[in-house]
């Protein structure tokens, strides 16, 4: 069975810097949203994908982000299995993506 990729935050970043076409989709609480977010993102929160996967472009690659990482492997695997094709997870999640690629967002 096909399953996700972690990557890292180095590896998102080299995506930026070239271009790459992805979609950062941000599977945390709206509590959490309100602490930080990332510009561009798609917000759909863990226990609303399911009901709102028709949201979530199948087209494209797709980098899932939570705060640390855990949520976000669990909406992963679940785009998996509904047959989305390039769905990678965010590796450390906000967290991460705060501390080394963008420090204007806040850590929590």
């Amino acid at each position: 069975m096909r399953d996700f990729i972690e990557i890292g935050v180095d590896d998102l970043r080299a995506w930026k810097s070239s271009g790459k076409e992805y979609v950062l989709l941000d599977v945390r609480q709206p509590p959490e949203l309100a602490l930080a977010s990332v510009d561009g993102a798609l917000t759909i929160p863990m226990t609303e994908v399911q009901a709102r996967v028709a949201e979530i472009p199948a087209d494209t690659p797709l980098v899932v982000m939570c705060h640390y990482g855990e949520r976000s492997a669990r909406v992963a695997r679940f785009l998996v299995t509904e047959g989305f094709d390039e769905v990678y997870n965010l590796d450390g999640g906000i967290d991460a993506y705060a501390s080394h690629l963008d420090p204007t967002v806040a850590r929590y």
